[in-house]
């Protein structure tokens, strides 16, 4: 038993669409979290300008005696996975796109046609194309970045018609071209915007790489004799920038829960040094 929290980290308010699933499912853990919110999105930055963030709030995460790193980034979890888990061999690091990959192939077959959605980083790597084939290479896969959902899902700009336009700017003809029938929500800021994807587009079989998180996590805890013992009550949620958007998308994600939260302010400053003082898992 460990009664140390689980840390999580995105590149801004995404990766909080992980938690609620997590809370729902193990009420006994408690979470550490940190949305870098004043240098998001990662999606278009250079892959050795999101390592360096990644190692900064990993390093952070590690300070903060979690038991587990979850990359609740698709972004850096495509570009960096290995990296962070050589920067720290002893504590789990786990990612959101192998069992998003996973759950996507045990649930298609060769007559499906599967879409993926994410950054341009993400996107780039390939990495849910190859995750996926890795375990079905008979499906059919077609992917598509789309860099300006990820800005307006942070402004709080999702019910309204400025995100259905954009939505269908990226998705009317990617999804008629490929006949899509499976759409791989490969950010996770986009569960936000899944029930705009859901009216536009009805008959779309989504996957969601947040809830299929919840999975992993569980086996590591298992396999690690992590679990808690008991119920712990805060649960700590930082930010390189609380800006009112970003707290009210949290009001908006958790206005069904009654989790007590404790939210604390991290200059994107204070990471850099401590990066640069050489913290990190020996």
């Amino acid at each position: 038993m460990d009664n140390r929290p689980i840390g999580f980290f995105d590149s801004g308010l995404g990766g909080l669409t992980c938690i609620p699933y997590l809370t729902d499912a193990l009420p006994q853990e408690r979470i550490v979290y940190f949305g870098d919110t004043a240098r998001t999105p990662y999606g278009s930055k250079a892959v050795s300008t999101i390592r360096a963030f990644s190692f900064e709030i990993s390093d952070f995460l590690i300070e903060n005696d979690v038991k587990m790193i979850v990359i609740a980034c698709n972004t850096v979890s495509s570009v960096c996975i290995e990296e962070l888990r050589k920067r720290h061999p002893k504590t789990p690091v786990l990612g959101i796109i192998d069992p998003a990959a996973r759950a996507t192939a045990d649930i298609c077959g060769p007559a499906n046609r599967i879409g993926v959605i994410g950054t341009k980083a993400t996107i780039r790597s390939n990495a849910y194309r190859d995750k996926i084939l890795n375990r079905n290479k008979d499906l059919d896969i077609a992917q598509l970045a789309c860099p300006a959902l990820v800005p307006l899902i942070e402004e709080g700009i999702v019910e309204h018609e400025i995100m259905d336009l954009s939505i269908q700017y990226y998705l009317d003809q990617f999804i008629s071209y490929n006949g899509i029938d499976t759409l791989v929500l490969g950010c996770t800021h986009y569960p936000l915007i899944r029930r705009n994807i859901q009216k536009l587009y009805p008959s779309l079989r989504i996957v969601d790489p947040s809830r299929e998180l919840l999975q992993s996590i569980r086996e590591t805890l298992t396999q690690e004799s992590l679990f808690a013992e008991s119920a712990r009550a805060e649960h700590t949620f930082y930010a390189s920038d609380l800006s009112e958007s970003f707290m009210n998308m949290i009001r908006r994600i958790f206005e069904s829960t009654a989790l007590n939260i404790v939210f604390k302010t991290v200059d994107p400053d204070a990471l850099r040094r401590g990066r640069e003082g050489g913290r990190n898992e020996n």
